[in-house]
């Protein structure tokens, strides 16, 4: 932000720490025709202001991006007060509301580009720590799932930080003779719902991953379109209904069971499900057949 206010200290505004002040000055300025993008922490973003949000941005279907950093675990030592778990679900609730969670620097650049010329109200959801930067020359999409590793056997979706632990995950359970898909769910809404049907169609079994509560993230959205369209196993690599604490990304990530091994054994156990279901059909399919 001390880049852009240099280089563009004319559209510049700094509203200090007054967020939902923020959100009803970005909505006003839209109405004189320019696309404000808000910046602060994801928790400010979100839980301190959803009221400013759903009102005076989502409901007149404003031209704002609220830009929200420092989301997840992996904001570390500040601890729960300013690790929001819940803002995925909160922002794909509200109706016309594009959610865009990327996974690295260049994909957060190319989110940003592209709902710089979007249409509508969007949240931009990304993470404090320094992380692998692994998306060089991949296309962006709004809405469209990006795949990172074919597969066969079982399908990986991700989001965020997390898409890097789903690879590393993916290179560990190929040594074991699994074939894991990984695709890279940037968009939570509007969700590519095709990429879900057609990947999970092939693979027979699913496990997600997000840096989020388990409830209301991208493993509720994958689970909906699965249960109405294609219902198979479903595993889901979340935060399981807890406030987070102090510590490093990493330890977080570990003892929150959000860990590239978490995802391993997601994997496996959606695998052996998916495998007893095919044995359970076999076995009702021979006794229809002596009947």
């Amino acid at each position: 932000m001390d880049a852009f206010k240099k280089e563009f200290p004319e559209r510049f505004f700094q509203v200090g720490i007054a967020e939902a002040n923020m959100m009803g000055l970005a909505a006003g300025m839209t109405i004189g025709g320019k696309i404000p993008f808000t910046g602060t922490f994801a928790n400010f973003s979100t839980g301190r202001v959803y009221d400013q949000i759903r009102q005076s941005i989502a409901y007149s279907g404003k031209n704002v991006k609220i830009c929200a950093s420092h989301a997840g675990l992996t904001l570390g030592e500040d601890g729960a007060t300013h690790q929001i778990l819940e803002d995925i679900g909160m922002m794909k609730m509200l109706p016309g509301m594009t959610v865009v969670v990327p996974c690295d620097h260049n994909q957060t650049k190319a989110a940003t580009i592209a709902l710089g010329a979007h249409s509508g109200p969007a949240y931009l959801r990304f993470g404090r720590p320094s992380w692998p930067i692994f998306t060089a020359d991949r296309p962006f999409v709004i809405g469209k799932a990006d795949k990172m590793i074919e597969g066969n056997q079982v399908t990986i979706f991700a989001t965020g930080h997390m898409v890097w632990l789903a690879i590393e995950a993916e290179a560990i359970l190929a040594e074991k003779g699994i074939s894991v898909e990984v695709i890279n769910i940037h968009t939570i809404k509007p969700l590519d719902v095709e990429a879900i049907l057609a990947s999970v169609q092939k693979t027979g079994c699913a496990v997600t991953c997000e840096e989020h509560q388990i409830n209301g993230g991208l493993g509720d959205s994958v689970a909906q379109v699965l249960s109405r369209f294609n219902p198979a196993p479903l595993e889901m690599v979340a935060v399981n209904d807890s406030f987070g604490e102090s510590g490093t990304p990493t330890q977080l990530l570990k003892k929150y069971g959000l860990s590239t091994e978490n995802i391993v054994s997601a994997v496996e156990k959606a695998l052996a499900r998916k495998n007893r279901l095919a044995l359970a059909i076999l076995i009702i399919s021979i006794e229809l057949q002596r009947q």
